[in-house]
């Protein structure tokens, strides 16, 4: 037993210094990131790895993304604690959760019920109230609670789709790979301003295509 409470903290050790190793130096993010168990959101043979810096396989033929990505993409967002937030591609939770620890409210959505059903069973065990999580076709947003603060999506999209920009409140960011899926994607930033939108382009990145409709599950 006491070995084993070495290695899960040598373990949690190596996972900060991975992060802050890729760029992720926000203090609030880092935080976050510490609190949140990603073995709570990967099911079965995957789940010792939890703590190693890797994307891994989860239902639905979906990912759970790398954490040190995770870290850059909700350090993007600059998140505050007054904040509601909306995240597209709800996938194992994990995203949601860490953002859960630092803004007020995130709506998350995933065209997989099935991932939404497993996803909303983690979060309501780990207690985190403030995360709402919908199975729906997240390429439209979430007019009924619109508009965000905040908006992350986590698959890629040849544009920033024009639903969700419509959703962001003036002086709000969202953050989201954009990029056709078999070619090279880039992390970008959008400000919403007064006067349009600004374009910050982060860093190269690989995620699954932004589709729409519903999963096959459902």
């Amino acid at each position: 037993m006491h070995s084993h409470d070495v290695t899960l903290a040598e373990r949690k050790m190596q996972f900060l210094f991975a992060l802050r190793s890729a760029g992720v130096t926000d203090t609030r993010v880092l935080e976050a990131m510490e609190k949140v168990d990603r073995g709570a959101f990967i099911k079965g043979l995957f789940s010792e790895r939890a703590y190693e810096d890797t994307p891994l396989p989860i239902a639905c033929g979906q990912t759970i993304s790398q954490p040190s990505i995770v870290g850059l993409m909700t350090q993007a967002l600059e998140v505050q604690p007054r904040d509601k937030v909306l995240e597209i591609g709800t996938g194992s939770g994990y995203q949601a959760a860490v953002l859960s620890h630092l803004a007020r409210r995130v709506y998350t959505m995933d065209r997989h019920r099935e991932l939404v059903r497993e996803a909303k069973v983690v979060l309501d065990a780990e207690g985190l109230s403030n995360v709402t999580t919908f199975a729906a076709d997240g390429s439209f947003g979430l007019p009924e609670q619109a508009p965000f603060d905040r908006i992350l999506v986590t698959a890629a999209a040849e544009d920033p789709p024009g639903p969700l920009l419509a959703q962001l409140k003036t002086g709000g960011i969202m953050v989201l790979p954009v990029g056709q899926s078999d070619t090279v994607q880039h992390l970008i930033r959008v400000r919403k301003t007064e006067t349009g939108l600004d374009y910050d382009e982060l860093c190269p990145v690989r995620f699954v295509p932004l589709l729409e409709g519903m999963g096959r599950d459902s």
